[in-house]
């Protein structure tokens, strides 16, 4: 018969398998976030991410932003929970770079730059990016994805002073 404590302990152990599992999870072809709104916001929309060859193709479709460019992250952590998207950290950085912009050779992996909405306050973006991956180390499933109130400057650190948080998302695995 086993006693709590040890049932306990095998439970974390099958834990850490699982997540082990998960983040080595060969073959993640897709992913998708759906940005649901942080306090005050009326930003939503929802974000794929597939797998393209060496590269992740990224699109989005947002709306309920103010007119014009809004910074556009992935963060450390899958965790919507704060009403102001606070939960989910900061830019998702693994190699411990620097801020900046897309094109930039060091950047944080999450720094996806500017959306740009038009006046109707929508945005459809499509765009791929060699350093995003689906699964291994550094997968961004499981990570946040966060619309910001403001541009994102693309060099002040460590947030490019994008300001508030506008929406929030975890990605997710989606079905290919």
């Amino acid at each position: 018969m086993l006693t709590a404590q040890a049932v306990a302990q095998n439970k974390t152990k099958d834990k850490a398998k699982t997540s082990m599992k998960m983040e080595q999870a060969p073959g993640i072809s897709k992913a998708v976030a759906v940005l649901n709104p942080a306090s005050g916001s009326n930003v939503r929309g929802v974000v794929t991410f597939t797998k393209d060859g060496n590269m992740v193709k990224v699109v989005a479709d947002i709306e309920g932003l103010t007119p014009g460019n809004h910074g556009f992250h992935i963060h450390e952590f899958g965790d919507c929970s704060a009403k102001d998207g606070s939960s989910a950290g900061g830019h998702f950085n693994p190699a411990g770079a620097p801020h900046g912009a897309p094109a930039d050779k060091q950047r944080h992996t999450g720094d996806l730059g500017n959306l740009v909405a038009g006046q109707d306050g929508k945005v459809h973006v499509e765009f791929s990016d060699p350093m995003l991956k689906l699964d291994g180390a550094g997968a961004i499933i499981g990570r946040g994805v966060i619309v910001h109130a403001n541009p994102d400057d693309l060099k002040t650190q460590p947030t490019g002073n994008a300001g508030g948080r506008q929406a929030c998302a975890v990605i997710g695995v989606a079905k290919p």
